[in-house]
């Protein structure tokens, strides 16, 4: 079996049942499977090796109705609009129509923070995700800097990013170069403690590179009990990705 025209390898993708089906291979699987990446709205099929992707394919193609039917569970997605009520680290924030640059307004008098911007469509909505950046970015980098200071390790550089497969990323610093973290912005939408546990995640990272039990220890330090965070977002992560689709 090919696609277009070569032998398939890992990474290839293909279409079933109106959905993308990423094929994987891991080395270590024992047997062809399917899975659904809940964050990327797509399926994984895996294979043992790279000769048993037609194999992968083709369990695909006929699981086609159970593909069908783990991708209308998923949420459907939530447009950005005029007088949305998000929850934004955990705080209510009205959207709103505005004019001029768009902009954060914390809460005052009695009312919640609001977000106004220009425009309709997917015009507001960039501008509103553009807030709502520029606010993860505010967060998780002080965040991040309390968490460093804690390590006792100098202050990473924090960036954000609309990630599909990691809520952050980690990378350390080498040849003078200053190390980094990366985080999906889209914790903003999260609980204040789901996203302070993900910062806390990848500081630990900045001492040990690795998902060991010195890693755990250090972010159990941090943050405590690190199953409910961790439970939040296998459940509503889904749920954070379909926002702004």
């Amino acid at each position: 079996m090919s696609l277009f025209g070569r032998a398939l390898a890992d990474g290839d993708r293909l279409e079933v049942a109106g959905t993308a089906v990423t094929l994987k291979v891991n080395r270590r699987a024992r047997r062809v499977s399917l899975r659904l990446d809940r964050t990327r709205r797509e399926i994984v099929a895996t294979a043992p090796s790279p000769r048993r992707l037609p194999e992968a394919a083709a369990f695909a193609r006929a699981r086609a109705g159970w593909i069908a039917e783990r991708i209308a569970e998923l949420p459907d997605a939530t447009p950005i609009h005029p007088g949305m009520v998000l929850t934004v680290f955990g705080e209510p924030v009205r959207l709103e129509a505005g004019s001029g640059r768009a902009k954060w307004l914390p809460a005052a008098h009695g009312e919640p923070s609001r977000i106004t911007a220009m425009g309709e469509g997917e015009g507001y909505a960039r501008a509103v995700i553009l807030v709502l950046k520029k606010r993860a970015a505010t967060v998780l980098g002080e965040r991040t800097e309390v968490y460093a200071a804690m390590l006792g390790v100098e202050p990473p550089k924090v960036t954000v990013a609309d990630a599909k497969g990691r809520w952050g990323s980690c990378r350390p610093g080498l040849r003078g170069h200053p190390a980094s973290i990366r985080y999906s912005w889209r914790l903003a939408l999260a609980p204040f403690d789901v996203a302070d546990y993900v910062a806390a995640h990848e500081c630990a990272h900045l001492l040990e590179l690795n998902h060991g039990p010195r890693f755990w220890a250090h972010v159990k330090a941090l943050v405590g009990e690190v199953k409910p965070h961790r439970e939040w977002l296998r459940a509503e992560g889904a749920r954070l990705h379909a926002f702004g689709r």
